[in-house]
């Protein structure tokens, strides 16, 4: 497994530099989506002084050509700050922040799927939607082979890696944990969010890997055949689910879900449903990508009921579609809209309200 050239530099040395005194300056590092919907790019603008709220941070601009986002001869693209978060790398008080981005005339480019999420959002606010999303990856090196396979051929069947321990079961446990230390939230998260959290958190962990000298793949099916896929399973649940006889209220909402089944599909990969259907293909603890169904403690169905919630009657329920390289923003947002705004059909409907368009 070919791994990074870059993880060969010593750190040692990188820190005596990254401990210089830096003043009353700050490293802002934006972070935004390219044109691609799936990948995530990133630059540093220097502040003489720490942000104390996104006002404070300053519009930018970047070279859309570059990132399949413009053309080269029209390439300026906005760099709106959206959500800021600390700096788990530069330590404070420098930032991370995530922005949204707008072409030349100021609308949202193709992948700003933020901008129409909040508005949605918004207008439901007083159900106080909570989401929590279980990012999947892979872990591959640089040319592609997964982390702890062997050179040639396959490790043992599926069975004792879940939730394993020891060297023969667990793989890159450093990364994990490594990432896991740092100070992000992927749910419950309320509203817009849930869609900066889960960005924010990919981002870390692609900083992560870096400095590993590996990759992290969320393709859905990164590999063919017998082997699990990699989702996002999305945890969703209102005020009046989690309250006394919310059972109800889920099980309209599934009603719902089940009746706009192609909508979510599409919403739910970047590819309009192409990458979703090499993973949900009714094995491998998946449902069939081609059929809606539900049930309590089914992790084969497209959503599950956890059963303490059939229990209790109250809760959240589970979408098990949503692949791996989901954007968190179309996710939620078509979950908001078929369950809360009781849209039907394929297709998502104006809200003059917000002046939310398709």
């Amino acid at each position: 497994m070919a791994m990074s050239a870059s993880a060969q530099l010593s750190k040692v040395v990188k820190r005596q530099y990254m401990e210089l005194p830096q003043g009353d300056n700050v490293q802002a590092m934006y972070i935004w989506i390219d044109g691609t919907g799936e990948g995530l790019r990133c630059k540093t603008r220097r502040l003489d002084s720490e942000p104390k709220s996104i006002e404070d941070l300053p519009e930018w601009n970047f070279d859309g050509s570059s990132t399949y986002q413009s053309e080269g001869s029209n390439s300026d693209m906005y760099l709106i700050p959206s959500a800021m978060f600390r700096d788990p790398f530069r330590k404070d008080p420098n930032n991370l922040v995530l922005c949204e981005v707008l072409k030349y005339n100021r609308k949202p480019a193709e992948t700003n799927h933020r901008r129409t999420c909040k508005k949605i959002m918004e207008m439901i606010d007083h159900q106080i939607p909570w989401f929590g999303m279980e990012q999947e990856y892979t872990i591959v090196g640089t040319d592609g082979h997964p982390f702890g396979w062997p050179s040639n051929g396959f490790p043992g069947p599926q069975g004792p890696y879940y939730c394993g321990v020891g060297a023969d079961k667990a793989y890159g446990r450093d990364v994990v944990e490594a990432h896991y230390r740092w100070e992000f939230q992927v749910g419950p998260c309320e509203g817009i969010s849930m869609g900066d959290h889960l960005w924010v958190a990919r981002f870390i962990l692609h900083r992560v890997c870096e400095d590993f000298g590996v990759v992290a793949s969320f393709d859905p099916k990164p590999i063919p055949g017998n082997w699990n896929g990699a989702g996002c399973h999305t945890n969703f649940s209102t005020k009046e689910m989690r309250e006394d006889g919310g059972l109800k209220c889920i099980e309209a909402c599934i009603d719902k879900l089940g009746k706009r089944h192609n909508y979510h599909i599409r919403a739910y990969d970047p590819k309009g449903g192409l990458d979703n259907a090499r993973r949900l293909t009714g094995h491998h603890e998946t449902s069939n990508i081609h059929e809606f169904s539900a049930g309590v403690a089914n992790r084969g169905a497209s959503i599950r009921i956890p059963r303490t919630v059939g229990q209790e009657k109250k809760g959240y329920f589970e979408d098990r579609r949503p692949s791996a390289n989901c954007d968190p923003y179309a996710v939620t947002e078509a979950l908001i809209r078929t369950c809360l705004l009781d849209e039907e059909g394929d297709e998502p409907l104006y809200h003059s309200k917000n002046t939310i368009h398709p």
